[in-house]
């Protein structure tokens, strides 16, 4: 072996030394390339795969690792909430009964979480293999509040997940849209939504005396002579309106 070879050795065997003493003393799950700038990157990425390899850590997603710890039910898993603090590229949004509990319309929810993006897909390595991700949401989505989000969900699923009664439903329903600025935060989204969530949200404003201007934008992007679907929320003043069926 030439002097060359040797101190590239040594200089790789130095820095697989720092990369696991850095991870296993510090208080961080997950880890990247990046989170060792001192060290050399191929030197980095070659002890990174190996501790994968010896199931040390775990690959979630290319240039993310997570490193778990033995509970009495198993190897730990990340949180949804965890999930949503990860620096990617995707944003976790309420969805589903995740949603409907959120805004209070259900006592129900599923144990890891059910979840929309706007991403095409979402590691599950990530999130875990029980949360539930519904992928390919309007590109909107990507900036909206979760609360805002988690009303979209719901209209989109006309309510059938709220646990109150239609009456009740609507009331909480109207609240929320009347709460600060949300209708002109949703105005702004609301093109991209299919055109039954368009009309629901028609049939709301109009009830709640939102602005004319608003409701026109809205009405002008429906087929006049669809019908749609409000589920429950067909009680809504206006529905009939706004070509509920």
């Amino acid at each position: 072996m030439s002097i060359q070879e040797t101190r590239l050795q040594d200089s790789t065997s130095s820095a697989a030394v720092s990369v696991w003493e850095e991870i296993s003393s510090g208080s961080q799950k997950y880890w990247r390339p990046s989170d060792f700038p001192h060290l050399p990157t191929a030197a980095v990425l070659q002890t990174l795969s190996r501790l994968c390899r010896a199931g040390q850590l775990e690959r979630v997603s290319k240039g993310i690792y997570y490193l778990p710890h033995q509970t009495r039910f198993g190897r730990s898993r990340p949180s949804p909430a965890e999930v949503q603090q990860l620096s990617t590229p995707q944003n976790l949004l309420p969805a589903g009964v995740t949603a409907a509990n959120l805004l209070g319309f259900t006592t129900q929810n599923s144990i890891s979480g059910e979840y929309a993006t706007s991403a095409n897909s979402f590691p599950l390595k990530i999130a875990g293999h029980r949360v539930r991700i519904h992928t390919r949401r309007p590109a909107a989505w990507h900036n909206l509040l979760p609360m805002d989000a988690a009303l979209l969900d719901f209209l989109r699923s006309r309510g059938r997940l709220s646990e109150l009664t239609p009456s009740e439903t609507k009331q909480k329903l109207l609240a929320y849209f009347q709460e600060g600025c949300r209708f002109e935060r949703l105005m702004e989204v609301i093109a991209t939504e299919p055109p039954r969530v368009r009309a629901m949200v028609g049939a709301i404003g109009q009830e709640i005396s939102q602005q004319d201007r608003n409701l026109e934008v809205i009405r002008q992007s429906l087929n006049p002579v669809s019908k749609f679907d409000f589920g429950i929320l067909s009680n809504l003043q206006y529905a009939q309106e706004w070509q509920a069926k």
